[in-house]
């Protein structure tokens, strides 16, 4: 698919911006400024409205430093025009580059792997996000009905109504908000009505799938990132509500390979072009996410080879954590580990040696002024002594251990 037609299926009306910018909360302002962004001709780029001023300066300085780096190669003028935020594992602000071509990729993998005609969906994740994004997207691009749902209304009990559909309604999730909706046995009876519940974004621990199955939920666990245009692979509720508890077989436009050491590597069209500025070689990409394969090519994730925690569907580089808390000049030592927690799938947590206590109220501050609010520890904890190997390097493992054991 080109621009153009992606363009004319959004309906919009083309701008001559070189570069459009779309911050919008408003899901409608949001939906009509990207279409006519994709119907005229510059670069679109997708930003978190919510940001603190440090990840907005990072923003603005990435603008700048792509200014005159950001023609893609020769012959692929239709490539990489927009760009998705991800949280990456730096620690720093990174866009995929994306376009009609990977997008068109995913939703025609998405509707061949579901046995879909038209996608009917529920957004209720961010648009800006890969995953609110392309719940719209595959609806527009299939002829399906999209009802963007404030998370916030969801929650409070005030539920979409959902017509008849023939090809029924899909959702998507975190762990995190189904393990909200769970609670209510009015939000339990609303999802039921749903064909698919797409659960991803992080990790699901047992005791919610198992209370989801109890409840006949039509879960769809996936896996999938911003690089590669949301799910790549994604169980069907038939498995789910059978006993399988893994991410289910790839889905049709994206094989995936697992190497000798348990990386995943993904291949596929809907493949992202690069991190902007810069352009990505075609090929194979190389996940920091580590898998096996059961008897019938379903995927389980193991975990990641870089430490990166996921809470709440969020990705939190715990490195860049670390650097802020270092700077307050509170901690001799720190350490920043995820460890499991019943509704946030992985909890943040900051563990440093007892002795000096650290004056908290210094530490949040410079937290808030740094960092979002996801990233930010949910827990302190003093350690009776410093896990170091013999090389002198952190046992990360062994700091996670004693803060579970501590609780």
């Amino acid at each position: 698919m080109e621009r153009a037609e992606l363009g004319r299926l959004l309906g919009g009306h083309a701008t001559r911006a070189i570069r459009t910018v779309i911050t919008e909360t408003d899901a409608t302002e949001f939906c009509a400024k990207f279409a006519d962004a994709v119907a005229g001709t510059g670069e679109v780029f997708l930003s978190n409205p919510k940001g603190v001023e440090s990840e907005r300066e990072q923003f603005h300085a990435l603008l700048a430093s792509g200014d005159s780096l950001t023609a893609a190669p020769f012959g692929q003028s239709e490539t990489g025009w927009l760009m998705i935020p991800t949280g990456g594992t730096s620690g720093s602000q990174r866009f995929a580059r994306h376009d009609s071509g990977t997008i068109s990729a995913a939703v025609t993998g998405f509707t061949k792997h579901f046995d879909l005609r038209r996608v009917n969906a529920v957004g209720g994740l961010p648009l800006y996000h890969v995953s609110g994004l392309m719940a719209w997207l595959r609806s527009v691009l299939t002829g399906g009905s999209y009802r963007h749902a404030d998370w916030k209304e969801i929650e409070a009990g005030r539920y979409p109504v959902l017509t008849a559909q023939d090809d029924g309604w899909v959702l998507s999730l975190v762990p995190t908000q189904l393990e909200r909706l769970l609670r209510e046995a009015a939000a339990v009876a609303w999802l039921k009505k749903f064909r698919i519940i797409l659960v991803g974004g992080g990790p699901a621990w047992s005791e919610l799938l198992e209370r989801a199955a109890v409840a006949q939920l039509p879960l769809a666990l996936c896996y999938g990132m911003t690089e590669t245009a949301a799910l790549v692979t994604a169980l069907k509720p038939e498995e789910f509500l059978a006993g399988q508890r893994n991410c289910g077989a790839a889905l049709s436009h994206a094989p995936l390979i697992i190497d000798p050491d348990g990386t995943i590597t993904i291949a596929g069209k809907s493949l992202f072009r690069g991190y902007y500025p810069g352009w990505r070689d075609t090929g194979v990409f190389v996940t920091e996410d580590i898998g096996g394969w059961d008897v019938h090519r379903r995927l389980t994730v193991l975990g990641r080879r870089d430490g990166v925690i996921i809470t709440g569907g969020e990705k939190v580089n715990p490195t860049e954590v670390e650097a802020v808390l270092r700077g307050t000049g509170e901690f001799a030592d720190v350490a920043v580990v995820g460890v499991p927690h019943a509704e946030w799938g992985s909890q943040v947590v900051a563990a440093y040696p007892v002795g000096r206590e650290p004056d908290l109220r210094n530490v949040r501050d410079a937290l808030t002024q740094q960092l979002a609010r996801y990233k930010h520890p949910q827990r302190f904890a003093a350690l009776p002594s410093w896990p170091q190997q013999e090389q002198g390097k952190l046992n990360r493992a062994e700091v996670a251990r004693m803060i579970k054991e501590s609780a």
